[in-house]
């Protein structure tokens, strides 16, 4: 005679196998865990990854090692890490260049920068900042709107075309209401120098590359996009006290990882992640570059992207920009 299970136990039996399965699985991480920085090295991307990766690789008993793959904007490594299995050991430095500005004028990115991503951690970013030759007879931004709207031919350089300095300078002409005409660089380092020696009047940069120059008194900062005025530069108020309120933002970069990531994962690394950037030396560290962490959620960032991807694709494509530059 064939004994008869008790149907408590059947009901019991597919959470004991899920038990199981889960005390089967080993803890993230297990081994070591790529995070891919999508430009050269040297850059704020590369350094903001390495930094957080040395502290994660102490906090979570693994290996974050950081390996550069630039090219195509930041395409090329954000592709990679979207069509790569969700299973925590590949990420991406993500940023404004490769996540929004790439993707608005590549119609061939290859990947949707919200949809085949899990948005991890806000890592933070240094605000952009107008300046103009020291000799420039305009003080501060009324004066230079005032130039402007008087028919002067103002011309600004950037670290290049779809840049974000080169996209702000441009929102900005749209809001004062005056033309001027943009001169991209390959880099910041070349376009800093012909505006310090006259060459050029004016130009747009991450406060961190135009910093030393505005120090050194061959440049004047007429405003930055952050949202207060920041200590390592007290003197430079922001657009928004000029009368350009939606004149704000930051060159910003975040960890994310494929599309799918287990949220277990996503939760562990975004917990750490924040913790690190919000620690009183990695605070000490960014505060020179004027680098203000903000303490998003895995969802939050998200929203952020969405949202920054709303804001520039059009400024992008009413620039011009197309893939080809």
């Amino acid at each position: 005679m064939i004994s008869r299970i008790p149907r408590r136990a059947l009901l019991a039996a597919p959470a004991l196998l899920l038990a199981a399965k889960a005390r089967a699985q080993p803890a993230w991480p297990a081994r070591p865990v790529r995070i891919i920085a999508p430009f050269a090295p040297g850059g704020s991307a590369d350094t903001l990854g390495r930094l957080v990766a040395q502290e994660l690789t102490t906090t979570l008993g693994q290996p974050f090692v950081v390996e550069n793959r630039a090219g195509a904007g930041g395409l090329t490594a954000s592709l990679q890490v979207a069509r790569t299995a969700p299973d925590g050991y590949s990420f991406v430095i993500s940023g404004i260049a490769s996540h929004v500005i790439a993707p608005a004028i590549n119609p061939n990115a290859g990947f949707d920068p919200v949809r085949d991503f899990t948005h991890v951690a806000f890592l933070g970013g240094p605000p952009t900042v107008l300046v103009v030759n020291a000799a420039l007879p305009a003080r501060d931004l009324a004066e230079f709107v005032a130039l402007g709207r008087a028919g002067r031919a103002l011309a600004y350089a950037s670290p290049g075309a779809g840049t974000h300095g080169h996209l702000f300078a441009v929102a900005f002409e749209r809001a004062a209401g005056i033309r001027m005409e943009h001169i991209p660089y390959r880099g910041a380092g070349a376009a800093l120098a012909d505006i310090m020696s006259g060459a050029v009047p004016a130009g747009s940069f991450t406060l961190t590359s135009a910093l030393g120059g505005i120090r050194g008194g061959q440049l004047r900062a007429l405003a930055i996009t952050a949202p207060r005025r920041v200590a390592t530069l007290p003197d430079a108020p922001t657009f928004t006290e000029g009368g350009f309120p939606d004149i704000t933002g930051q060159t910003w970069f975040g960890l994310s990882g494929p599309a799918s990531l287990p949220e277990p994962i996503t939760t562990t690394l975004n917990r750490e992640a924040v913790r690190i950037m919000n620690s009183p030396r990695m605070r000490e560290r960014l505060e020179a570059d004027a680098i203000e962490p903000a303490e998003f959620s895995s969802p939050e960032f998200t929203r952020f992207v969405a949202a920054e991807v709303a804001r520039w694709t059009p400024i992008a494509r009413a620039a011009g920009l197309s893939a080809e530059g």
